[in-house]
């Protein structure tokens, strides 16, 4: 298996070998290190590692050198290997420069020279980066193996669960592939049940469900205890966040997540308006991130299991999960966040994994690499999507209802759509229906103004329509909205000064539901912020409420 390569790039001998020395130094083991004295010698070897399936890690260059600065190289090398980490080193002169370029060429960081001692300035900061290389970046491995047909949906399904929960493995086209072909019929079947998915130690499963997917590779589907302090439902930034914390805190902490952390926010290409994070961050990888940050202090996940049911016997609290099994706890956070609003267009359901998906599905990016797509919807989640895929597709055709992108949109996003040459933005149309033989060719399109009809081509939708509330499993146990969004603290309707059915003499807690010890936070609370900073600030304190609930139990 080839080592991925770190690159750097300058035109000063003496700077350009200090920095080899220390890459040598500390990361000689596990990567190749290559430098370069010219940009134009560089893009060239780029391209020479891209034709051999050699990954690139990370570029770290010089930003002032003659005929090509370090942006315009980066941007080069980035159309060659978009997913490898971008450094620009710079002059405190060049700082602007360095700023701008975060925007032009989507900057992982930039680090002024000197950065002696690397111990200090250099190795903790390339650490980071390439630690998140290695969550996104799919290298030449010998592991799992997916074999499938692009077009099936439960192929798709597969690839979600593996990539949603940041599991390495090679998608093996069967069409494609006759010698994998030998080994796949007597396993499958003619015609084949697929996906079929081999592992390392020579035993297969066919067509699997995400639980036996889940329990083959390792993810835990099963609480190892009959009781905890706390039980969070839902794994997104809100849930995660209540688990570092009640954790952190001491709390025995249980989370529950039917297909893999970060939720909704998980599945997005670039999150650039949170806190802490200027060159923006991925969804995945914040999920990842606070993932590990929760289990570091103790808490316990389990995955591919959905809860199902709530039930009240005081002074605990029963969660029902989708195996029949159930877990105790004194209280219950509930962060099921949202599911992705269905369209319900004609052609859909058949064409769902094959052209057709909910949410950014990056993984499929490489998939249309060269073609035309198509994002519907017009809020933040679709701008996000659509800049993601500008990077692969020929063309990105963005649907919208609305006038404009800025009814829904941020600022930025509407912007930095603007700014990108191959994103075209249909505004009053709504999609009418899908077509294709097999895989999606064909969209249809409404002009709500004119009431007009028409037909686009493209080779795959990615579809952001809004979200509904997940909580069908406390139906009957919890105060909703009429929109199905959990109500709390001063938001429950009352009764003669208490909420309907209260019967403890004090006042619900802030984000407490009208079952005490249960809370809610993050998108499925009615009047939510429905941004990832808002539900991690509500699940970070959340806690301090458990804490104060436990106190009366």
């Amino acid at each position: 298996m080839a080592r991925p390569v770190i690159m750097s790039v300058d035109d000063d001998p003496e700077v350009l070998n200090a920095v080899e020395r220390d890459l040598r130094v500390h990361y000689g083991s596990d990567y190749r290190i290559l430098k370069s004295g010219a940009p134009a010698a560089a893009i060239d070897v780029a391209r020479q590692l891209q034709e051999r399936g050699t990954p690139v890690a990370m570029f770290l260059v010089d930003q002032r050198m003659p005929g090509m600065s370090g942006t315009e190289l980066l941007t080069e090398v980035r159309k060659l290997h978009p997913d490898a980490r971008k450094v620009l080193l710079t002059a405190y002169a060049d700082t602007q420069a360095a700023i701008s370029s975060i925007n032009d060429v989507e900057l992982d960081y930039y680090l002024l020279k000197p950065w002696h001692p690397p111990e200090e300035r250099l190795y903790p900061v390339l650490d980071d980066l390439l630690s998140d290389w290695k969550g996104v970046a799919r290298v030449p491995y010998e592991g799992i193996r997916v074999v499938g047909s692009t077009w099936s949906a439960t192929c798709y399904s597969a690839k979600q669960f593996l990539a949603g929960n940041h599991v390495p493995y090679q998608w093996i086209e069967l069409e494609r592939d006759t010698a994998i072909q030998e080994v796949v019929r007597p396993l499958a079947g003619d015609p084949p049940q697929l996906p079929v998915i081999l592992f390392p130690d020579g035993t297969h499963l066919v067509a699997p469900s995400s639980r036996q997917l889940a329990e083959k590779i390792g993810i835990q589907t099963r609480a190892q205890l009959a009781f905890y302090d706390l039980i969070i439902v839902g794994a997104g930034p809100a849930g995660l966040a209540a688990a570092v914390y009640g954790a952190s805190e001491g709390l025995h902490t249980l989370m529950i997540e039917e297909s893999a952390t970060g939720g909704q926010a998980g599945t997005s290409s670039r999150i650039e308006n949170y806190l802490g994070f200027p060159a923006g961050v991925s969804g995945s990888d914040l999920a990842r991130r606070a993932t590990d940050q929760a289990r570091r202090f103790g808490a316990e996940l389990v995955t591919a299991q959905e809860a199902v049911g709530i039930r009240r016997e005081d002074p605990y609290r029963v969660v029902q999960l989708s195996d029949g099994s159930e877990v105790s706890t004194k209280a219950v956070v509930l962060a099921m966040g949202v599911s992705v609003r269905q369209l319900n267009a004609a052609g859909e359901q058949s064409l769902l994994g094959a052209g057709v998906y909910y949410g950014a599905a990056l993984f499929e990016a490489a998939t249309y690499r060269d073609q035309d797509v198509s994002i519907v919807g017009g809020a933040n989640s679709a701008g996000q999507g659509a800049l993601f895929f500008s990077r692969y597709a020929r063309k990105v055709t963005m649907l919208v209802r609305a006038e404009s992108l800025s009814r829904a949109m941020s600022q930025y996003l509407v912007d930095r759509i603007a700014q990108t040459k191959n994103i075209e933005v249909l505004t009053r149309v709504e999609v009418t229906g899908f077509s294709g033989s097999g895989k999606l060719e064909k969209i249809a399109l409404r002009k709500l103004d004119s009431g007009e009809e028409q037909a686009i081509g493209a080779a795959a939708a990615f579809i952001f329509i809004g979200a509904a509330p997940r909580t069908d499993m406390v139906a009957g146990a919890v105060e909703r909205d009429d929109k199905g969004y959990i109500l709390t603290g001063p938001d429950l309707p009352l009764e003669k000064d208490r909420p309907k059915g209260w019967l403890l003499d004090r006042d619900p807690y802030l984000y407490e539901t009208s079952t005490p010890g249960v809370f809610a936070v993050g998108d499925v609370r009615a009047g939510s912020g429905k941004r990832v900073a808002a539900a991690v600030g509500e699940g970070s304190a959340t806690v301090s409420m458990v804490h104060r609930y436990l106190e009366t139990v």
